[in-house]
């Protein structure tokens, strides 16, 4: 079974299995709101951006499957896009604020996945990344059990996660909330001369 299968199958119930992250840390750490969009890559149901859509001006939810996405057009305010984090349909430069919360351990690519989110982030703008600290006995317990049931898991610490962000014009730090990591980064204005990753 795929990971698209994994969350195709748990699209219905996902929401009410899948308890939401620090909210009031994420908002924190976002500093919303904000005047501008925010992307939610792999977003799945919204379950997170829901949250916050009244705190920019637009909010598309990035996802790679359409039984998760569905359960993100029942929430009123959300955009959906079905797209691979590694190729998203936006422009260059063009969300202030960017999420991904539990999901970049599950991207198919995660350097390429770390360049697009750098490329579609405008300058000034935030990415935040929430992912399991692997430094955790716990969350190492967690990847071994998602290998097992073949998932296309790829758990990385946090300092990993952060060096993929070392782009040209980045500042980026880390905090730690129990079992969670949250990757900060952030696009300074310098890069408006170039939208080259590298």
């Amino acid at each position: 079974m795929s990971i698209n299968n994994h969350f195709d199958f748990l699209a219905p119930i996902y929401d009410k299995v899948i308890k939401s992250a620090n909210n009031a840390n994420l908002e924190a750490l976002l500093n919303l709101p904000i005047s501008g969009d925010l992307l939610d890559a792999g977003g799945g149901t919204g379950r997170i951006s829901n949250l916050l859509k009244d705190r920019a001006s637009s909010v598309f939810v990035a996802d790679l499957s359409y039984p998760m996405l569905r359960q993100t057009i029942q929430k009123k305010g959300l955009l959906p896009v079905c797209t691979h984090s590694e190729f998203l349909p936006f422009p260059s430069n063009y969300f202030e604020r960017i999420i991904m919360v539990d999901a970049f351990h599950h991207v198919c690519n995660q350097e390429n996945t770390a360049r697009e989110l750098w490329r579609v982030l405008a300058p000034d703008g935030r990415i935040v990344v929430e992912e399991p600290n692997y430094h955790k006995f716990g969350v190492k317990l967690v990847a071994f059990a998602e290998k097992i049931v073949f998932m296309r898991s790829r758990f990385l610490l946090p300092e990993n996660i952060k060096s993929l962000f070392g782009f040209k014009y980045s500042n980026s730090f880390i905090e730690y909330d129990g079992y969670n990591s949250w990757i900060v980064i952030d696009k300074g204005n310098s890069s408006q001369k170039s939208t080259d990753p590298g």
